[in-house]
């Protein structure tokens, strides 16, 4: 295998509607020396729908596992069973757009580099599949450690899009130098906390503004649940991250920030089900046990009772476009 091969591992669980569109996108990109596909416990005919995927080439592997374990440990299994010096993410009701990675992996100025994502929704993808995309500048640049984090607190009434949605191409020698790998306990960003941990190890992200990945809008999608828990993980990370030694100020600084962002969600979560499952007196209980816990809280069913009069906490489907993208570039365009 040669330095540019590049391995697109993917994650899935009860993905047999889209698996196949997912396979199919990397196996076309004549970069990709393999496709390992973790089945995370699916009950639904994912294993079987990958497998029928296979083009013949030789390099899809299908692995599966009994008990489901979350996407950390899927895509850490992944990378332990592959060879390519390269890594890419794909999540399973994702795909690739053509020529994506003949546009990121040329040059050796980055350890992870990531292209644009365009969020369609599921009624649209025939569009995206037929090119119907916006064409725009590459526009490189090296993200910085404070940007990458401050480009994860999301706002209110906005539509989500955090810098760790990205999903670069990492190199294998970066993970291996730096020991890192996806947090097993965490079933939410777990791909931001990957990319900080690298970012504060010395690895340079290089981000590219043309646009070579689609992901996917749906509904029941498994990306888009989570569990109060896991709220409360991610904002240990971030305390993982605050106690590593020498840390600059600022990284000091927008890591608090984000760390009581994801905390004060958490909080008011946890306010809800306390509530929902014990009723109010266990709920306030559990808001008066600290100043933190009681403005969060306080703010939370504020600014929730306010989007609600309003319509302001989320984006009217009318006023959505049909593509969105993660990040503005300039120069854009159809494609014909």
């Amino acid at each position: 295998m040669s330095g540019t091969d590049v391995c697109v591992i993917i994650a899935a669980r009860n993905a047999a509607e889209t698996i196949t569109t997912a396979i199919t996108s990397a196996l076309l990109e004549p970069e990709v020396a393999e496709v390992v596909v973790v089945d995370d416990a699916s009950t639904d005919a994912t294993e079987a729908v990958a497998r029928a995927a296979d083009d013949g080439s030789g390099r899809l592997v299908v692995l599966r596992l009994d008990v489901n374990r979350g996407p950390s440990f899927a895509r850490n299994m992944a990378i332990r069973n592959s060879r390519s010096a390269l890594i890419s993410i794909l999540d399973a009701d994702d795909f690739i757009l053509p020529g994506r990675f003949a546009n990121l992996v040329a040059g050796d100025d980055w350890d992870l580099v990531a292209d644009n994502i365009v969020f369609v929704e599921h009624a649209s993808v025939r569009d995206v599949l037929a090119g119907d995309i916006a064409q725009f500048d590459a526009d490189p640049a090296q993200l910085d450690f404070a940007q990458f984090i401050a480009g994860n607190i999301s706002s209110r009434g906005v539509q989500r899009g955090e810098l760790g949605f990205l999903k670069p191409v990492m190199r294998r020698e970066m993970l291996e130098r730096t020991g890192l790998g996806y947090d097993e306990n965490l079933r939410l960003g777990e791909d931001y906390a990957l990319y900080a941990g690298a970012m504060l190890a010395g690895a340079r992200f290089k981000f590219i503004r043309s646009c070579g990945y689609c992901a996917v809008v749906r509904p029941n999608s498994l990306s888009g649940q989570h569990r109060t828990e896991d709220l409360r993980r991610l904002a240990d990370a971030d305390l993982g991250l605050l106690a590593q030694p020498g840390l600059a100020t600022q990284h000091q600084r927008v890591l608090r920030r984000h760390e009581r962002h994801v905390r004060d969600k958490y909080r008011l979560r946890r306010f809800l089900d306390l509530k929902a499952a014990d009723g109010l007196a266990a709920a306030a209980k559990f808001a008066m046990a600290s100043p933190a816990n009681f403005l969060a809280v306080v703010r939370g069913v504020a600014m929730d009772k306010f989007d609600a009069l309003t319509g302001s906490g989320s984006v009217s489907p009318a006023r959505e476009p049909r593509l969105r993208y993660l990040m503005a570039a300039e120069n854009a365009g159809a494609r014909t």
